[in-house]
């Protein structure tokens, strides 16, 4: 019998390990803003505010995390940065001044680097190359069901625990799944176990793929689609993070049922899913950039369902169709980044092209934020979501 190739229990290890991290750092934070603006008294600038500070954060340390993965990989720097992120979400349990969370949420930021799904993409693309696409898929097919988990979950955790027990219980799962497994299973690089990638013995790679070909990261930022891509990534992933962070909390004040805004949050995991099953047969056909296009245009037009649902089944609609290629967005990154610029760098490059990406991310939830509490209205944010994404789309071609 066949030995499983062991990039593949990386694969898996990793899946699980992302789906516990973005679901506790990122998905469930959207359920926590109500019931911390009515403990607290804070806003929901100065909530969201701290958020925005952690991609900020995280952006700037990812170029050196990424220099940090091409020189000694994702072991050490995964298992820090899940205790880290232990701490930290206890710490954010505790708090009751608002200095002391943007502190915390400063830290998360460090935390955010070092674990989600940038050092995770690393080492696929250094596990894989004939198969990076088919790893790419299941590693972010699995994860994709972090949404659809931990907004309900963190609903239900809030509603019989209070939100500050409901931190604990989720740090407590941090420490119990992410920890062991980044610390007892990470390896930097085939080679470092007798092995070649993809698991196979004296492999002939395409063109221009094999691990020790690519640019270095001067040659690539000189390109223009680095910058292009870059552009595209940003616009899209810009609207995702603030309709991911503002659903719940715009579902509840135009009247719908706070365990029914969870759920529909929770279920843009579940629609993404298909999407990230079709990502390799049809990047066997056609490039990872027009499929982005594609699914960027079909999320401007699920935004502008979102803003003429009027009933549970229009926002399910919504839901759907903003949804239903989603989850191809991130494998497509990462396998973009690889096959344009290789190997060599992609620690580097892929690091300067997240700093881009989550700058804008972050300035787009604040300017969201003070727009929604200066206007009072979401509305005018859709709008102006719908056009970044169609921005993204010409960017992108």
């Amino acid at each position: 019998m066949k030995q499983i190739y062991y990039g593949w229990w990386l694969v898996i290890g990793l899946a699980i390990t992302e789906t516990v991290s973005y679901g506790v750092l990122f998905y469930s934070t959207t359920v926590f803003i109500t019931p911390m603006m009515a403990e607290l008294g804070w806003t929901r600038a100065e909530l969201t505010g701290a958020v925005s500070l952690s991609l900020v954060v995280a952006a700037l340390v990812g170029g050196l995390t990424g220099r940090w993965l091409d020189q000694h990989g994702p072991r050490g720097l995964m298992t820090v940065g899940s205790l880290l992120t232990v701490g930290l979400v206890l710490a954010w349990s505790q708090v009751q001044d608002v200095r002391a969370y943007y502190v915390i949420w400063f830290g998360i930021g460090f935390a955010k680097a070092m674990v989600l799904y940038d050092p995770a993409f690393w080492t696929v693309a250094n596990w894989f190359i004939r198969y990076r696409r088919r790893a790419l898929t299941l590693l972010t097919f699995i994860a994709g069901f972090s949404f659809l988990i931990f907004a309900p979950l963190a609903n239900a955790l809030i509603a019989a625990q209070g939100w500050r027990p409901a931190l604990v219980t989720l740090a407590i799962l941090l420490a119990v799944i992410t920890v062991p497994i980044h610390v007892l299973m990470l390896r930097r690089r085939p080679s470092d176990v007798g092995l070649s990638p993809d698991g196979e013995v004296n492999p002939v790679y395409p063109s221009g793929s094999s691990p020790s070909q690519g640019l270095i990261f001067k040659e690539a930022i000189r390109r223009p689609a680095f910058w292009w891509l870059t552009a595209a990534f940003a616009l899209n992933g810009s609207a995702i993070s603030v309709v991911v962070l503002y659903l719940v909390a715009y579902l509840r004040e135009t009247g719908y049922d706070p365990a029914f805004a969870a759920w529909a949050a929770g279920l843009i995991g579940l629609a993404s899913l298909p999407g990230r099953l079709i990502f390799t047969p049809a990047g066997a056909r056609w490039s990872p950039g027009g499929i982005a296009a594609l699914i960027f245009a079909s999320q401007a037009i699920g935004l502008i369902l979102l803003i003429y649902a009027g009933s549970e089944a229009g926002v399910l609609l919504f839901v759907v169709v903003f949804s239903l290629g989603y989850g191809a967005l991130t494998p497509a990154r990462a396998a973009l980044v690889a096959e344009y610029f290789g190997h060599r760098a992609y620690g580097a490059i892929n690091g300067l092209m997240a700093l881009v990406v989550t700058l804008f991310g972050a300035l787009a939830l604040v300017l969201a934020g003070a727009g929604y509490d200066a206007v009072g209205s979401f509305i005018p944010v859709l709008w102006a979501l719908v056009v970044m994404t169609a921005l993204a789309v010409v960017a992108m071609m």
